[in-house]
């Protein structure tokens, strides 16, 4: 059974390899990633402020505009969370444009801080509730470790973007020099769990920190997943590393073609 799962892992071209010490195969995975994130959505944004590590609005507002998000245009925010990014989304665009969010937890949306006028939809990366051609702009901010298959998730962002239409992927990455790896994973596997248990309000806070950290680690290397969203049909693709203390940030840009 377990060679069988990762095979299964491994077709789909999921974005790591799989966890099993916390799911035993990807049905429970989503179901279990879902539950996750439900439980502890009211200390998110508390936890992820300290967290830091350069990912603050600030920082998400700065990457959305280097990857073309500008005034007036028609956004989506895949994985939106408690509404980091499309917070910052709307900001930009301004009362010409719109932000649609989506995420597969209610819970999360449920907890968001966004702008009145920002939508919020129940929905998976993997199938969107869009029609063809409806976006000019497509971000996701640090989901892309909870998707279950890059290919589909890439070529339903494709389908809903419209021709020219920018992407933006913020991601997390491990360090390439040991000592970094070391000292970010006892930061995040270590102490960000602790300072959870102490200031979270919720039981299952600090598993979920913990858990961030393993797909962190485990995650696919930059090179994949450019190949991958080039091969589903964006052209211009290129990983920004935006150099904060350990280098970790990862910006995925990219043009959905003519």
């Amino acid at each position: 059974m377990e060679n069988h799962n990762k095979t299964s892992f491994r077709s789909a071209q999921a974005p790591h390899r799989p966890l099993t010490r916390y799911y035993a195969d990807e049905e429970s995975r989503s179901g279990f990633v879902r539950e996750m994130f439900d439980t502890t959505a009211e200390d998110y944004d508390r936890i992820e402020s300290i967290l830091g590590l350069g990912t603050g609005l600030w920082y998400r507002g700065q990457a959305l505009e280097r990857a073309g998000l500008r005034p007036g245009m028609n956004v989506v925010d895949v994985g939106v969370g408690t509404g980091l990014v499309a917070r910052q989304a709307a900001r930009i665009v301004g009362d010409q444009g719109t932000v649609t969010g989506v995420d597969p937890s209610l819970g999360m949306m449920r907890n968001a801080k966004v702008p009145e006028s920002v939508r919020l939809v129940e929905g998976r990366a993997e199938e969107l509730p869009f029609p063809d051609g409806q976006f000019d702009f497509l971000s996701m901010g640090y989901a892309l470790r909870h998707i279950s298959d890059l290919s589909v998730a890439f070529r339903e962002f494709h389908r809903v973007m419209k021709p020219g239409a920018k992407l933006c992927i913020l991601e997390i990455t491990c360090p390439q020099r040991w000592l970094g790896r070391l000292l970010l994973k006892v930061y995040m596997k270590g102490l960000v769990p602790m300072l959870a248990f102490i200031v979270g309000n919720r039981r299952n806070t600090p598993h979920l920190w913990r858990y961030y950290w393993d797909t962190i680690e485990a995650c696919v290397p930059t090179a994949q997943v450019v190949a991958t969203l080039e091969a589903s049909g964006f052209s211009g693709v290129r990983c920004h590393n935006e150099v904060r203390g350990l280098s970790i940030l990862a910006e995925y840009q990219a043009t959905r073609s003519e």
